[in-house]
């Protein structure tokens, strides 16, 4: 824990190097950063080695540290232990309100001399850079926006049993999942791990119930929510799903998921357009070999910002390192480059989309109706929406019904239960 005082000295340090100006700063030492992240696979991997390739070309010296491990899970015990241990990355990715614990234990720098001179309140939509901030500083960076609820498909494999697009209801879902099993098909890629499951659960939560309740039941927290007839109607829907994946998928990383689709063998995935980084990463064209459609969400869009946050760390060569950092992941130029091969659109306004896919547009449109519409909602699967503990609460119970034979009521009150403890 960091004292006031300790966080203070940190703040006019940062403040002060970015008055004299980075480049003057940074002629006496050149900027350094350990990076924590887990873009490991195929698409993500492309993305981190753009930033790299950024942070190098004006100068700076990067030191990879990327902990595998889907949704991030690994890489959350790696940084805990280095901060714990006194030695923090200069930069890791984390998010939602992992930010502001952080930020609460004094662990983190003040960004706020490097967004007043990139404008970051006027590039930012209000509701990422709220995220970005604790008592009103920045602490942290946003790299992009993921949409979750997400279709992906195998166009051929479709055409197998008549059907020429995803699905735009649960019931259609149902059906088609049903045709495609009785044709011999995997309906459903999976992954067996409780990020992945909850990945699924949230979205049909979304589909079934809309914006307005999964507010209520993942942001609020609200005990009536999760424990309602509603509720049970999600679990109705996951038990059903349960039934659409093969017998394989315990433990399958979500990756081998999507190349389950891009290979015919199954037929749709569920999952962040990061899934379409893969594709891409595979030379794989849009609305050609694979389709991309949102997931039956009532107008919905289930939202995951990546960001990097900076730690203290000593020495000026690790503190230019990380305003140099900041000021290139919210940059036009890597928003651009960065979001084009991981799969998700810019957190920044006013990016270009000319050069991203049809899918990215079609994302960046719905997020626009979404935030218009009051339907935008921060994924709880992806840390987003609530505390470590209440997540894990949340997923203990959706994958210990996914599977187990227990009954959708009593998965409500466990976990009704179970956030009521982890809160």
């Amino acid at each position: 824990m960091l004292t006031n005082s300790r966080r203070g000295v940190r703040a006019v340090a940062l403040s002060t190097v970015f008055v004299g100006g980075l480049a003057a700063f940074a002629a006496a030492a050149q900027p350094q950063a350990e990076v924590l992240h887990y873009w490991t696979s195929g698409g993500e991997a492309k993305a981190a080695a753009a930033l790299k390739a950024d942070f190098e070309a004006n100068g700076g010296k990067w030191t990879d540290n990327a902990v595998a491990g889907g949704a991030g899970d690994a890489a959350m015990t790696v940084l805990r232990s280095r901060v714990l241990s006194g030695d923090p990355p200069a930069a890791a990715q984390i998010k939602g309100p992992n930010i502001q614990d952080w930020a609460k234990q004094g662990a983190l720098g003040n960004l706020n001399k490097v967004a007043a001179a990139e404008n970051w309140d006027k590039v930012l939509p209000p509701q990422i850079s709220s995220i970005m901030k604790y008592n009103g500083n920045y602490v942290a960076a946003p790299v992009n926006i993921h949409r979750i609820d997400w279709f992906w498909a195998n166009p051929a494999v479709l055409a197998k049993v008549g059907a020429t697009a995803a699905p735009k209801t649960w019931d259609e879902f149902n059906a088609l999942a049903e045709k495609l099993k009785a044709a011999g098909i995997t309906p459903l890629a999976h992954g067996g791990q409780a990020w992945q499951d909850a990945t699924i659960f949230e979205t049909v939560v979304m589909g079934l119930n809309g914006a307005a309740f999964f507010k209520k039941a993942f942001v609020d927290l609200d005990d009536a929510t999760l424990r309602s007839a509603d509720m049970n109607k999600v679990f109705d829907q996951m038990r059903k799903i349960r039934g659409f994946v093969d017998k394989d998928f315990p433990g399958r990383e979500w990756n081998a998921a999507t190349q389950m689709v891009m290979n015919g063998t199954a037929a749709m995935q569920i999952m962040g357009d990061w899934a379409k980084g893969e594709f891409l990463a595979a030379g794989k064209v849009p609305g050609k070999d694979f389709l991309c459609a949102p997931a039956p969400t009532q107008g919905g869009y289930l939202m995951n910002v990546d960001s990097f946050a900076m730690f203290n760390v000593k020495g000026d060569d690790k503190l230019a390192g990380q305003l140099l950092l900041a000021k290139l992941i919210v940059g036009e130029k890597f928003q651009e480059t960065f979001n084009v091969y991981k799969g998700s659109i810019p957190a920044r306004l006013g990016v270009p989309m000319d050069k991203f896919d049809a899918c990215a547009v079609k994302s960046s449109d719905d997020l626009k109706a979404s935030i218009t519409a009051g339907t935008l909602v921060p994924s709880m699967a992806h840390e987003m929406a609530t505390s470590g503990a209440v997540r894990g609460a949340i997923l203990d119970v959706v994958t210990q019904h996914f599977n187990s034979t227990m009954s959708s009521a009593d998965a409500s009150k466990k976990l009704a239960d179970g956030v009521k403890l982890a809160k």
